[in-house]
Parts: structure tokens; C-alpha cells; sequence
């Protein structure tokens, strides 16, 4: 239903890129494809809190170990993966596109040398890494409090609801390179060339933006996945008696240990970002 809900949702804002807020001019790309993807996280929000009304047990609902699981529950699991990935995608953006500064940064860093260069772009790559780590431990500290391993699952489902729009805006780039390509060997005149620059770049951006989401989504998918292993595997081995499982162990499965498992792998790019720029 979140997937069906999430393609009509798209095929309909689709139309609003085409007909309504149309692109006028260069400096107009970017922003009509942000607006494709703020709308359509506001339309699926709507339809997700129909779907959670309508097509969930009023009372507490029981799922593996987790019990009074809730509708609203699961409503902000869905929206915290489908604003989550929204703002991953818009942080994304700001460290790829050429409109803010750290990529003007690591454009000036080429004025004194290719080590600078070098220094400064890693140092990007690894701070741009911070935000969206620390987005995705809190949508599964927030999943896992209020539906467990379903939680993180619906979190992840959110997050991949506006899937159409996210692709067709990733897409955007090489169909702008490509285009740039053909216009260089049929040697056109340089304003043809000037203008498949200007789009390829907004499409880098864009395609950029595209890979946040498929990377946040995936860590959540993946975590559904461990998450189910670990379990079905503890209820083989104490079913078969083998397990001595007590309190005093780790548990991934719990979400304050998960999600600053990733804040913790996060941290070492975070200071080698910091020294290496200083």
C-alpha cells in the first residue's frame, strides 16, 4: 500500500514540473526538482496517515517481541524515513552542488596545488558523511521505541515512498551529459554547449541526491534484515536449548546500542575531516 500510495502520489506531482512551476531559466533547475520532491513528501504523508487509519488494528497491535504497537506509532515511523531521506537528500545537495560553498571551496583549494586539492575534497567527502549518519540514528532510535523491528522496516518503506520522483530527478544528470556529449562531436555552436553545462551540473547535483536516499534507505533495509536474522536465530538456538542468552550481554537489537553504533563509526571521518582542513 506505501508503495502504490507512493507511485500516484509521484505520477501526479509530476505534473506540476511540467505545467505549473516550470523551469524559466537556468538558475530555475535545481529548484524546480527540489520542489518535485518537497511536494510529493507532503502528498505521501497525507496518504501515509490515511493508510495507518484505515488498514491498521485500532488497538495495540503485537509484532515478534514488541507489543502495543500503535497507528500513530507507525505513522511517524513512516514519516520519520520519508523526512528523513528528505533532508539526507537536501544535505546532499548542499555539499555536491555548486551553489554553496564547500564546493567552492574545494575549487579555490586547486589555486595552491593539486595536494591541497586532494586534502580538501576527502575532507569534504568525509564531513558530508556526518548530518546524514546522525539523521539515520535517530529515525532508528524513534522506529525501534515505537514499533521495533516493524518500525525500522515501515521507516525504511517510508523513505523509499517517493521513489519515482528520486529516480527521475537522478536520472536527470546523464541525460544532460549525454546530451552535452552529442552537442561537443556535432560541433555545435558554444551557447549549446554552455547550456548542456549548465544542466549537467544541476544534474550532478541531483543525481547526487538520488544516491542519499538509496544509501539511508539501504542501511535501514539492511538493519530490518540483520534484525529478523538475529531473531529467528536466538528462537532456533532456545527452541533447540543450545542459547544461554542473559541480560548482561550486548544486544544490537536494542536501538540506543544501534544507533550510536553508526554515531560511533561516524565519529573517526568527522575528526579526520576537521584536522585535515585545519
Amino acid at each position: 500500500y506505501i508503495s502504490a500510495v507512493g507511485i500516484i502520489v509521484c505520477m501526479v506531482v509530476s505534473f506540476v514540473a511540467t505545467n505549473i512551476w516550470t523551469v524559466k531559466k537556468e538558475s530555475d533547475v535545481e529548484t524546480v526538482l527540489k520542489v518535485q520532491l518537497v511536494l510529493t513528501s507532503v502528498f505521501v504523508t497525507a496518504g501515509l496517515y490515511l493508510l495507518c487509519t484505515n488498514y491498521l488494528p485500532d488497538q495495540g497491535i503485537t509484532i515478534g517481541d514488541k507489543t502495543g504497537i500503535t497507528q500513530m506509532g507507525c505513522f511517524l515511523c513512516c514519516c520519520c524515513g520519508l523526512w528523513g531521506g528528505c533532508l539526507i537528500g537536501f544535505i546532499t545537495e548542499y555539499y555536491t552542488s555548486s551553489t554553496y560553498s564547500p564546493v567552492r571551496d574545494v575549487a579555490r583549494s586547486t589555486e595552491t596545488g593539486a595536494a591541497t586539492n586532494i586534502i580538501y575534497g576527502l575532507a569534504l567527502g568525509y564531513k558530508s558523511a556526518i548530518a546524514p549518519v546522525m539523521i539515520i540514528a535517530v529515525i532508528i532510535y524513534i522506529a525501534f521505541g515505537c514499533a521495533g523491528m516493524y518500525g525500522v522496516a515501515l521507516s525504511a518503506l517510508g523513505m523509499l515512498s517517493t521513489l519515482a520522483t528520486c529516480l527521475s530527478i537522478d536520472v536527470f544528470g546523464p541525460i544532460c551529459d549525454n546530451a552535452g556529449g552529442v552537442a561537443e562531436m556535432c560541433e555545435m555552436p558554444n551557447k549549446v554547449r554552455f547550456k548542456t553545462d549548465a544542466l549537467d551540473a544541476a544534474g550532478n547535483t541531483t543525481a547526487a541526491i538520488g544516491k542519499g536516499f538509496a544509501i539511508g534507505s539501504a542501511a535501514l533495509v539492511s538493519l530490518a534484515l540483520f534484525g529478523a536474522y538475529i531473531t529467528h536465530t536466538f528462537a532456533g538456538l532456545k527452541a533447540a536449548k543450545v542459547a544461554n542468552v542473559t541480560g548482561e550481554q550486548v544486544n544490537l537489537l536494542e536501538p540506543v546500542v544501534f544507533a550510536f553504533l553508526l554515531y560511533g563509526a561516524m565519529v573517526p571521518y568527522w575528526f579526520s575531516a576537521l584536522t585535515m582542513v585545519s
